[in-house]
């Protein structure tokens, strides 16, 4: 399920008025880009933050589910929701979000997986490939979440995404394009299984290699 909420958030941006540091330096004309933010280290504190910074992020509703809590009261009913969010390019956000009605907590898991969002490394990582273009990922990762783990392994170019559609869901949004992708564990709790790929995508920046020497 995609999202197109590009016109709200040309709203947003125009009557958005900084509460934070970062904010503050972002509307000022001081920081331009979202590299900067990363290189800077200081946290991104306000969802409009990513929208100035990345006007072309694209949404993706991953799962929503009715979680009901038991109360003094009764029986408590609340939808969760989990979204990706990416420009396709190298970043990629998950978050989630709880409310009584769906398209809420859409919104709140939306503007989560904004506060969330990380760069990922791409390469050719794959032997079989040697074209050094970032169509996949520079070598091996692994990511865990709960009971859930997942390997992504590099491919060759023109290989495609050999996973689940939820993973090709994510790793798309991520701009990755080739892998191949083992999975052990509860995959059926689909929370878990896309925190386990956010985490593996995570882990690309864990690792220096050669090209980060030059740089």
């Amino acid at each position: 399920m995609s999202r197109n909420p590009r016109e709200k958030r040309t709203v947003n941006l125009e009557t958005w008025i900084p509460k934070t540091r970062l904010g503050k330096l972002i509307q000022e004309g001081k920081i331009t880009s979202i590299e900067d933010v990363f290189l800077s280290g200081i946290k991104i504190s306000e969802s409009q933050i990513v929208d100035s910074l990345i006007p072309d992020l694209q949404e993706e509703v991953i799962n929503v589910n009715l979680v009901q809590k038991q109360t003094d009261a009764g029986e408590k009913s609340r939808f969760k929701a989990i979204v990706a969010v990416g420009n396709r390019d190298g970043y990629i956000g998950l978050g989630g979000g709880k409310a009584s009605q769906v398209r809420n907590a859409i919104e709140k898991a939306a503007v989560n997986a904004r506060l969330n969002i990380i760069p990922v490394k791409r390469g050719c990582g794959s032997w079989e490939c040697g074209c050094g273009k970032p169509h996949s990922v520079p070598f091996e990762v692994e990511g865990k979440c709960g009971g859930v783990r997942v390997v992504i392994v590099p491919g060759p170019r023109g290989l495609g995404l050999v996973s689940s559609e939820v993973a090709k869901v994510i790793l798309g949004l991520a701009g990755v394009k080739d892998l191949w992708m083992r999975s052990y564990g509860s995959t059926r709790t689909v929370p878990s299984y896309a925190c386990a790929i956010f985490d593996g995508l995570r882990k690309t920046y864990n690792l220096i290699t050669t090209v980060d020497w030059v740089k």
